[in-house]
């Protein structure tokens, strides 16, 4: 009886320690999110070992195209910069939206420590794909902010994805563990990519501008774009700005 008492806690233990995410402050974040949330539905996704929080709102008028929208490092998907104001604001471009909360750790971590995590996007990713689709959205694209965009161009990079398009919004350019290393990630993604970034943004994002242009050169990418605009990492006080910005270039994606 002790041994099997034993053999319980250990798969218990070891299941749990199968996420590298924090499953505890990914929950304590939905109970917040859900009872704030004025625009759009929460809904639960599955990526195989557990439920995880998205945030879907509909266009005013469904064209069968939608974005997912994935935040930076350790927040939510409805969090105030960046995230909120285009789960929403692009609603009103035609595009219906799918904010999903990505894989995080303690507020104590540092950014390295995440490259774990790296590996628990590709089956989110996948399940708001597949929710878009049940749904009825046929056109796709993945926008990222900060380490969002990151672990976007590492799904892109490794992974094959039934999407239009990559909306990167600050993205980091380079982490010692190869997930991380969006340069690298660039030099195999084909699909058109937005690199948008702010004239005030992080040192590191500033100075791999022409890297991430010379990474996605390298990987003979026709339709990469750069575009710089005012703001700093979080476009506080720019959001209208960004919002626009992201929906023209959406708009000039070939759709079917």
């Amino acid at each position: 009886m002790k041994i099997l008492t034993l053999v319980t806690v250990l798969l218990l233990t070891l299941s749990f320690n199968s996420y590298a995410s924090d499953l505890a402050k990914e929950k304590r974040w939905a109970t917040q999110v859900v009872d704030a949330i004025l625009d759009g539905e929460a809904v639960w996704l599955n990526d195989g070992k557990s439920e995880f929080l998205g945030i879907y709102t509909e266009a005013g008028e469904d064209e069968g195209r939608a974005v997912i929208v994935m935040h930076g490092t350790g927040i939510h998907p409805d969090w105030q910069q960046v995230i909120q104001p285009l789960r929403v604001g692009l609603t009103e471009h035609g595009w219906n939206t799918l904010s999903i909360q990505m894989p995080i750790l303690a507020n104590d971590a540092d950014y390295s420590d995440y490259a774990p995590l790296y590996d628990e996007v590709a089956p989110r990713i996948n399940a708001a794909i597949k929710y878009l689709k049940d749904h009825g959205s046929k056109n796709i694209v993945l926008i990222g902010h900060s380490q969002g965009s990151a672990m976007t161009a590492y799904y892109l990079s490794s992974s094959k994805a039934d999407v239009k398009g990559f909306v990167a919004i600050g993205m980091a350019a380079f982490a010692d563990d190869p997930r991380m290393n969006s340069i690298k990630a660039l030099e195999k993604i084909q699909l058109p990519v937005l690199d948008l970034y702010g004239t005030d943004d992080l040192d590191s994002i500033l100075a791999s501008v022409n890297s991430r242009a010379a990474a996605a050169k390298k990987a003979g990418n026709n339709n990469y774009t750069q575009i710089k605009i005012t703001g700093n990492h979080f476009f506080d006080g720019h959001e209208a700005t960004l919002v626009t910005t992201v929906a023209e270039w959406l708009d000039k994606l070939p759709v079917q």
